[in-house]
């Protein structure tokens, strides 16, 4: 034990290492600046004109306004490659899964610091409105920019959500906007938002949200025999899917000279129904209670020392309160009711060097704090240590660009009960790489390898009669090939266009699953095999003008094969009756299609989305596990009028407007069609 709490605390010296050389370099050059009494001119901040080498597909502005989504979740099934679990009604769990490698391996990070959830690595979308976003970010791999935390190098896809800045335009240091939404399923949702201008370097913001509904909507509920025919269905109303939450947010942001700062407050509560799945005939009010409270303060610290180095700071703390009350009663089952509170800290260093114009280094460390306490019987309430220390470094050769990165990750943890796993530590590399050819300067090639491990949750581990503490990591191996082509054209219809399209081949080993044990109620955690993925992502852009008509046409297009190859058998043991089957949950073809026209005042949306054919939980791909494909149509028109100097602005939507019923995961049906009514007024 000595010899492990060494091995810790140099993690920590090496850390503390990075905070202090990179204050210690602050405090010198401050220090110089004052003795020569020279004033310090104000410039912007420093930054590479360095082109991604892997392209986010971004929404932004206006278009997250217009893609009729409530959350998060919503907006993210517009992306190529991405699959929302999706539990149902307004109060359903929902959480995102990139390229099928699982929703543990998606990093999601609100402005610029990770969302974390030590208990069971899932972030719930549903949380987070897209009232305060500027903009949302996916990135297969990581991002191209190298100035960023260790952590950030720790996903095998990562989701950026940014916050919106204060902005003031002319003699204005007040800027409100009131929001009102109505919904056809008894939805009741206010929100606004403040900005203030404090000083000619300062500004803050407030805003806050309340969402309430009662959640009821109708769905159709169908039953198959097991050799896959239709045995009945019918039409009934979901009852156990309201929702009374409450947001509120507030940031202040500042400028320095050669550099920014900024601290941001979050706070979510809510009391929630979440659905039960609708099984055996079952219909009524049956589903769990959820109260959770979330908060966490975060700040952002950065500064240009010398023309040639640049540092950030990043520091957050985060808690999260979990009331759990599963109101489902059997002979097996008995009434449960638990409470789980998290706590987290996060401190970061990062420290940016330019060698010379075309090749940059930085350097980060990271270190994280996480326990879990809980009221369940014989917990083991535990503790995680985890520093984490990233080498990136990015060059560029004529029209070759190249960037790679290495990750250690080191990990110690603490328990009160049961035997504590061994600690961790792993080196994980990336490699990026693109070419601009001479001829053709808007098509652009890339190509990148990145390998990636997940720790086990403090579920998997530590969870009561279910935690396995000799679990190992999983790792996934990302290979992936692709091209961008842009276009603007001048003097015709078409006035931008814009391709991007990728082949990729990931493998997942280790992978951690549920597995029963003795009866069907007591199961427990176990790395049970590898799968393998091949898929292709597509994503077509467009814009065009027809006199003032201006039209925004976009098309992404997923394949993917995912299959599970844990086990293709031998003399002693058979394959699996799953072996090269495709794994539950992912279809093999998905898309979306939307369309976005702007006249004069006027703006119109059409947005559809499609998931194809596949298989429900179960991991054997017949008949009786199939689940059929489904789509949604989506409608929008929103007007803008100008009141005494002041925007006000009118949208209304409707939402499935087919009315088609269908599971994102079988048993917890989606709703019909629905209409929505939103407000804006802007002072």
């Amino acid at each position: 034990m000595i010899a492990k709490l060494t091995t810790f605390q140099f993690h920590k010296i090496v850390f503390t290492a990075f905070v202090l050389t990179s204050q210690f370099l602050f405090s010198q050059t401050h220090k110089k600046d004052s003795i020569k009494g020279e004033a310090i001119k104000t410039v912007n901040i420093y930054k590479k004109n360095f082109k991604e080498i892997i392209p986010a597909q971004v929404l932004q502005g206006e278009e997250l306004e217009r893609l009729n989504s409530h959350s998060v979740a919503d907006a993210l099934r517009y992306f190529a490659g991405v699959q929302i679990k999706d539990y149902g009604g307004m109060g359903g769990l929902k959480t995102v899964n990139i390229r099928s490698m699982g929703s543990q391996h998606v990093g999601v990070f609100y402005d610029g610091i990770q969302l974390g959830n030590a208990q069971n690595g899932l972030v719930d979308l549903g949380r987070y409105s897209l009232d305060d976003l500027e903009e949302i970010s996916l990135y297969n791999g990581q991002k191209s920019e190298i100035f960023q935390p260790a952590k950030d190098f720790g996903s095998s896809g990562s989701i950026y959500l940014q916050p919106k800045t204060p902005t003031f335009t002319g003699g204005k240091k007040t800027n409100l906007l009131i929001r009102a939404k109505s919904a056809s399923i008894d939805l009741f949702n206010p929100s606004f938002r403040l900005e203030q201008k404090i000083s000619k370097r300062i500004s803050a913001s407030f805003s806050a949200e309340f969402l309430q509904s009662d959640g009821i909507y109708k769905y159709r509920y169908a039953k198959k025999f097991p050799d896959g025919q239709q045995a009945y269905d019918t039409i009934a109303k979901r009852q156990d899917s309201d929702i009374h939450a409450k947001r509120f947010e507030t940031s202040i942001n500042g400028t320095l000279n050669n550099g920014s700062w900024n601290v941001r407050g979050y706070g979510y509560i809510s009391n929630r129904g979440i659905p039960a799945p609708i099984v055996n005939g079952r219909f009524g009010a049956r589903g769990a209670r959820m109260s959770d409270e979330n908060y966490f303060v975060q700040a952002n610290f950065r500064k240009k020392i010398f023309p040639k180095f640049e540092t950030q700071l990043k520091a957050k703390f985060a808690y999260d309160y979990t009331y759990f009350a599963d109101t489902v009663r059997s002979e097996y089952i008995k009434y449960a009711e638990n409470t789980y509170i998290q706590k987290e800290a996060y401190l970061s260093s990062s420290n940016l060097y330019s060698i010379n114009s075309n090749w940059d280094v930085n350097l980060s460390g990271d270190f994280q704090y996480n326990t879990l306490n809980a009221d369940l019987r014989n917990f083991s309430y535990p503790t995680r240590y985890t520093s984490m220390v990233a080498l990136a470094t990015t060059y560029q050769w004529n029209r070759f660009k190249f960037m790679g990165s290495l990750l250690g990750t080191f990990t110690f943890e603490e328990v009160r009960k049961n035997k504590r796993p061994d600690d961790r530590s792993e080196w994980t590399p990336a490699l990026f790489i693109s070419y601009q050819p001479v001829k053709i300067p808007e098509l652009t090639f890339r190509a990148f390898y990145k390998k990636v491990f997940r720790l086990p949750t403090f579920n998997d581990l530590y969870y009561t009669r279910l935690g396995n503490t000799y679990l190992k990591p999983e790792f996934t191996h990302q290979y992936n090939v692709g091209f961008t082509y842009q276009k603007k054209i001048t003097n015709s219809f078409l006035k931008a266009f814009y391709v991007k399209a990728d082949g990729y081949y990931n493998r997942v080993e280790d992978k951690i699953v549920a597995v029963p044990t003795q009866d069907m109620f007591r199961w427990m955690m176990m790395n049970l095999g590898v799968v393998e993925i091949i898929g292709t992502d597509v994503n077509l852009q467009a814009e065009m003008m027809l006199g003032s008509l201006k039209l925004r046409p976009q098309l992404t297009y997923t394949y993917q094969r995912a299959r599970d190859i844990s086990n293709p058998g031998n003399d002693i043991e058979p394959r699996d009756t799953f072996y090269g089957n495709q794994i539950p949950y992912t279809p093999w073809h998905s898309g979306s299609l939307s369309m976005m026209a702007d006249y004069k005042s006027w703006s119109f949306n059409y947005s559809m989305i499609y998931v194809g054919e596949r298989y429900d939980g179960q991991q054997d791909n017949i008949q009786y596990n199939y689940v059929q494909p489904w789509y949604t149509h989506d409608l929008s028109v929103q007007k803008k009028i100008n009141m005494v100097g002041h925007q006000f602005k009118v949208g209304l939507e409707m939402n499935n407007i087919f009315n088609q019923y269908y599971d994102v995961v079988l048993n917890y049906p989606m709703p019909g069609r629905n209409f929505k009514l939103i407000l804006n007024f802007t002072l």
